[in-house]
């Protein structure tokens, strides 16, 4: 089963928003970072289980 990094983060970012809205500035720096990271290094990541 191949899953795809970018969307599971967006679907944990966005529960943990409803969650703690407090944290919606921390969530969207540490999502940006990521996906800056992943477009740098050829976003080839795929978690398999």
């Amino acid at each position: 089963m191949n899953l795809a990094l970018t969307p599971l983060i967006s679907l944990i970012a966005g529960i943990l928003i409803l969650l703690v809205p407090r944290l919606l500035n921390y969530i969207v720096a540490i999502y940006l970072i990521v996906i800056g990271l992943v477009g740098i290094f050829g976003g080839n990541f795929n978690l398999r289980f």
